[in-house]
């Protein structure tokens, strides 16, 4: 499979845990759709101390993986939310 365009959108959008409501990251983001996935190239501004988990509630938000050859972020669904 081809690999994500590294360069990517220039659209960021702020993600937040969904339940403090602390921001986690800043992430340049295509498209229309839910946030399933995180490529870690494509974070701009990271706020969190380790991967994956809230620094303020210490809930984990997502699992570390390789998407189409690329280490990424799988999005645990309803922790997060985007705006």
């Amino acid at each position: 499979m081809a690999k994500p365009n590294k360069k990517g959108p220039t659209k960021t959008v702020d993600i937040f845990c969904s339940q403090c409501k602390c921001q986690l990251f800043k992430y340049r983001k295509g498209g229309k759709g839910a946030l399933v996935k995180c490529f870690v190239e494509r974070i701009s501004q990271n706020f969190t101390t380790q991967t994956g988990v809230c620094p303020q509630c210490h809930r984990h938000f997502a699992r570390e993986t390789m998407i189409r050859g690329t280490p990424a972020l799988k999005i645990i669904g309803g922790k997060v939310t985007h705006k």
